[in-house]
């Protein structure tokens, strides 16, 4: 008879047979094939085909497993084995996973970040601060929680094998991904971040402040990028309101000094309520005739004179609220680039997009905008947050003549020299679609990293970017399915098939745990009527249904290593090459336009932004499959779509062969032109790339350059073997009677550095 088993981590304990009747009763009642009489019958055949096999040794846990598997089975109970089998392969994940999270704490405890791919894996997270290092723990735990308890087998191992890429995972069980933010909506009548209630602002500085609040406050509620789609229409009130009250300020200054006191109320009262009324506009001298006919009718002062001092009065207005702007975007850049959320670890990832709004107060908040942005931080350097975004339009700001045409001039003198504003084309078919003018709402505006969300299948009366944002999104690792396709089409597609169900499915499953939040788990975002009618939910609402104004999408990597592998080449090397690729993720895209018919769920996809993404999927499979030229042979699968970077390709062919592909991924998309050389003192060339990109239909752009700064002198731009502002060659010492010079002359000279 059996005495003692050996466990799986070598201890050897008493052999108990009660432990296999009672596995053995789930599984039969699992498969409803069978009661507690059944399983003692199932048990004691098991247990004598134990005593034949071990007579004088002790069994391991796996064979007694092994053992009750063929008991059920030679029993009649094929179903409760399946369901015995599923429980050991359920088990025996979450011991690996329980395994894996006591390694990955001892990695975030005692590794470098500079040595760990796990603690780099979100850039924008220290991982050797203490916030961060326990931001990663409790990552960590919630990555063995999720796959232990809440993905089904299947899901489970296509994840840890690499199959596919669950974005987020440590979230998975609490919120969504990101959301565009309708400032406008938040700032009327003020808002609450949890911690007091903020008035309305009623100064572009406070306007300016407060969106940096509002951005910190969501991503606590969001694990992803919090947006900001109408920069330039929502800063504008802000504008107005410190117009309207600098330029009563300065009038009834102007009226005490022409009058030598400041005593004339009665006097100008009338005029002084008339000159908080107009904006920046065209009305302007409308305005001022009022005003300037009120002050007349006093018989104290004479027409022109009045008029004379109106006018004079609003160019210092002007001048005032101009400088204030200034101060108010650098302050807002600045803030989103030293603020912190999450346990104080990690920077917000924002974006703002702005470029169509034509009044004189959002033309003013945009220049200053770019010009805060074009300083650069405390030492000239490039800021990180927010990503600009300028929103191209014909009739707008794309041709000369039209009214933000100077802008778009701008925005590409400023992007040539700090890698920003990217560009979103509004005119691109796929987000023309949506526009209607004179309804900003309408217009395409796009996370930094890449994410759009127009289309409603839930809500086609509500197709606008305000208050919506992605759900969740998990990408599939398509030079795999090639490399196991061995060169075999149909084979590939049927795999591709499989594997997009899988993820349509998963993604559904995490939808329904976030559809069970209640308002009160997102005080922010739903609290506060940030996300799309959100504000018609009570505290304790459940938010479900207006999740389902976001979007669930299907992610992709490496387009041209799966082409390589099944065909020869990738999409840059031939029409017939491109033609496959495109049929690929025209296949992925009808797919998901299928199972948004049959759900009423926004599913689309994605050109998924994942660089270390990229980088994990092929080390998994040059540990599976090798190296295989052309598609496991360098540390990166290529972006989504995109041509290779290493191929050499004329910047306007590889705009012309990457645009129909944004017409498919709905979920997001961006084209990246790498430029060499010094782009701002190019622009010319820089300009005819963005035109380039607008004519060929790509709806998100950027283009990349080098980008060197002398940490010395604070020059921002190409840097050969001699700065071109201080002359110093990199490692020598500059006097300091030469840097006390530059500083007269270039703000952006640091006071301090170690090189003197």
């Amino acid at each position: 008879m059996i005495q003692s088993i050996v466990k799986r981590d070598g201890r050897v304990v008493l052999y108990d047979e009660s432990k296999i009747a009672r596995a053995v009763l789930k599984a039969l009642e699992a498969a409803e094939e069978g009661d507690a009489a059944e399983a003692a019958r199932v048990t004691n055949k098991a247990s004598k085909q134990l005593e034949l096999m071990f007579k004088d040794e002790s069994p391991t846990i796996e064979q007694i497993q092994d053992v009750v598997e063929r008991s059920l089975m030679e029993t009649g109970h094929d179903e409760a084995a399946k369901k015995y089998i599923l429980y050991r392969a359920n088990r025996t994940r979450i011991r690996e996973a329980r395994t894996s999270l006591m390694k990955a704490i001892d990695e975030i405890v005692n590794v470098d970040a500079r040595e760990s791919n796990m603690k780099r894996d979100n850039a924008n997270i220290d991982g050797n601060g203490s916030m961060g290092a326990m931001l990663q723990m409790g990552a960590s735990t919630a990555k063995a929680y999720n796959s232990m308890y809440l993905l089904t087998p299947e899901q489970a191992e296509a994840y840890s094998q690499g199959d596919i890429h669950i974005h987020d995972f440590d979230f998975y069980a609490l919120t969504e991904t990101c959301c565009q933010i309708d400032l406008i909506k938040l700032f009327h009548g003020g808002f609450s971040t949890g911690h007091g209630f903020l008035r309305e602002p009623q100064s572009i500085a406070s306007y300016a402040a407060l969106a940096a609040i509002a951005i910190q406050a969501n991503q606590n509620d969001q694990h992803g990028g919090q947006g900001i789609p109408n920069f330039d229409y929502a800063l504008a009130e802000g504008v107005a309101k410190s117009f309207a009250r600098t330029y009563t300020r300065k009038l009834r200054e102007a009226l005490e000094d022409y009058f030598d006191t400041d005593d004339e109320s009665e006097l100008t009262e009338k005029a002084i309520a008339e000159a908080g009324k107009p904006g920046l506009g065209d009305v302007r001298e409308t305005f001022d005739g009022i005003v300037a006919d009120e002050l007349a009718k006093s018989g104290r002062i004479d027409r022109e004179k009045a008029g004379h001092l109106v006018s004079r009065s609003r160019q210092r207005a002007e001048k005032q609220v101009d400088r204030d702007t200034y101060q108010a975007m650098e302050g807002f850049i600045h803030n989103l680039n030293t603020m912190h959320s999450r346990a104080g670890a990690q920077t917000p990832f924002s974006s703002i997009n702005y470029g169509t709004d034509t009044s004189p107060e959002g033309r003013m908040v945009m220049w200053n905008t770019m010009k805060a942005l074009d300083a650069g931080l405390g030492h000239g350097e490039t800021a990180i947050f927010p990503i600009h975004i300028f929103k191209v339009k014909e009739g707008v700001n794309y041709n000369p003549g039209d009214p933000n045409y100077d802008l778009f001039k701008y925005s590409m003198e400023v992007s040539a020299r700090r890698l920003f504003p990217n560009y979103v084309f509004e005119d691109a078919p796929f987000n023309l679609q949506y526009y209607k003018p004179g309804h900003p709402e309408t217009e395409v505006a796009t996370m930094g990293c890449r994410t759009r969300v127009m289309g409603n299948v839930y809500d086609p009366e509500q197709e606008i970017a305000y208050g919506r944002g992605n759900l969740s999104f998990t990408s599939i690792n398509l030079p795999r399915l090639a490399i196991l396709a061995k060169g075999d089409e149909k084979a590939f597609y049927e795999s591709l098939d499989k594997m997009m169900d899988l993820v349509a499915r998963q993604l559904m499953d995490r939808y329904h745990i976030q559809a069970a939040k209640h308002v009160y788990n997102y005080p922010f975002l739903m609290g506060q009527g940030v996300w799309l009618d959100s504000d018609k939910l009570g505290p304790n609402d459940e938010v479900g249904e207006v999740l389902k104004h976001g979007s669930l999408s299907i992610g992709f990597i490496g387009l041209a290593e799966t082409l390589v592998s099944l065909y020869g080449h990738h999409h840059g090397e031939g029409k017939e090459y491109w033609d496959k690729g495109y049929a690929i993720i025209k296949h992925m895209r009808d797919f998901a336009d299928k199972r948004a018919a049959e759900t009423h769920m926004n599913y689309g996809i994605l050109a998924t932004p994942a660089e270390g993404l990229s980088g994990r999927f092929t080390r998994m499979d040059q540990k599976r499959f090798g190296t295989i030229p052309g598609v496991t042979d360098r540390e990166y699968y290529t972006n989504s779509f995109h041509i290779p970077v290493w191929y050499p390709i004329k910047a306007y062919d590889k705009i012309q062969l990457e645009a129909p592909f944004h017409a498919l991924c709905n979920a997001g998309h961006i084209t990246y032109v790498e430029l060499d050389g010094d782009t701002a003192n190019n622009t010319e060339a820089f300009e005819s790339v963005i035109r380039c990109m607008h004519d060929a239909g790509v709806g998100y752009g950027s283009v990349n350059h080098p980008v060197d700064r002398d940490p010395v002198c604070g020059y921002v731009g190409v840097i050969g073997d001699v700065c071109p502002r201080c002359g110093r060659r990199n490692g020598e010492p500059i006097s300091p009677e030469k840097l006390a010079e530059l500083r007269k002359k270039y703000p952006s000279v640091p006071k301090f550095c170690g090189c003197q």
